[in-house]
């Protein structure tokens, strides 16, 4: 029987990442797999050929895996290291999944069941688990208050080391760091590592007037999806009534009675939504948008296409 343990230190799954809750995501996936990738060209409107089609341009050695075509060693790699390698073309290189999570400050914020950060690093480690059950690497890079990287493994220890870059993610995050969305989205084109799917999870607020144009670098060499995580309060009009509303140890209260009002705040409140949202529609992205009471697998699965296994 599986068991997952709770670490003494490990979140309450509301204000703050549980690791125990992440890991525990495992067991929801079940038996699925993703939809094919097409190649690289074929988003550009060339002929379209499967991933694992036979390309002529090379893209990466990996450890040699039973089944391998022996005549693609890479016997260079292999002689220097010891360890038997295999060369990879761009056209049947594995599948690679590069989860973009927003660590932002507005991201800690929510006034329903969780905050946008732990809503965050559930969806996040949804997509882990969906990649490496599929047979796809995995791989997190966290910007905003908090910087990290974890290369793209797979397997379940790939799926591990993304739950345990999202954790310490969310406890490393300072207010003495922020990156605007170009930024990062510039940064993940350097360390794609072949990456075929990107996923962005962020509530919109890192955005800048560049993160168009990255967005669309970006699109050029993988398949990008865009999760927009909000509270329910950025994304329709709050009830007339005081609101309390806490921030770095302040607490006050905001009172809504006027629509004027109500109207004004949501706006406010709702701007990076609604502007991640028209962006990712407007480059005719895959997005989907949640707030912090969602089931977060409706949403990633359909990001992923994630299709169930006939038993």
């Amino acid at each position: 029987m599986n068991a997952v343990f709770q670490r003494p230190d490990d979140g309450d799954g509301r204000s703050q990442v549980s690791l125990a809750e992440l890991i525990g995501l495992r067991a929801r996936v079940g038996r699925a797999r993703l939809a094919p990738m097409l190649s690289r060209a074929a988003r550009h409107g060339q002929q379209s050929s499967r991933l694992y089609g036979r390309g002529m341009d090379y893209a990466e050695s990996r450890i040699y895996q039973p089944g391998d075509d022996v005549r693609r060693l890479d016997w260079r790699l292999t002689a220097r290291s010891g360890k038997l390698h295999t060369k990879l073309f761009q056209e049947d290189r594995e599948g690679c999944l590069l989860i973009l999570l927003d660590t932002h400050a507005s991201m800690r914020f929510g006034t329903r069941v969780r905050f946008k950060s732990v809503q965050a690093a559930r969806a996040a480690a949804a997509a882990a688990w969906y990649a490496v059950r599929a047979g796809e690497r995995v791989g997190v890079m966290a910007f905003g208050q908090a910087d990290q990287w974890v290369r793209p493994q797979a397997g379940p220890r790939g799926a591990l080391a993304a739950c345990g870059a999202l954790f310490d993610s969310d406890r490393r995050a300072t207010d003495e760091r922020t990156e605007p969305l170009s930024a990062a989205l510039e940064r993940a084109g350097r360390v794609l590592h072949g990456a075929s799917r990107v996923l962005l999870i962020s509530d919109g607020f890192s955005g800048d007037d560049a993160s168009r144009k990255r967005l669309l670098d970006l699109g050029r060499h993988a398949q990008v999806s865009v999760l927009v995580v909000a509270d329910a309060l950025e994304l329709a009009l709050a009830a007339p009534g005081r609101y309390p509303l806490e921030h770095a140890g302040e607490r006050r209260d905001v009172v809504l009675q006027s629509e004027r009002q109500r109207v004004d705040f949501q706006r406010a409140l709702g701007a990076g939504p609604a502007h991640l949202s028209e962006l990712a529609q407007s480059l005719g992205l895959h997005w989907a948008s949640i707030d912090t009471t969602a089931d977060a697998f409706d949403a990633v699965s359909r990001l992923l296409g994630v299709r169930r296994a006939a038993r």
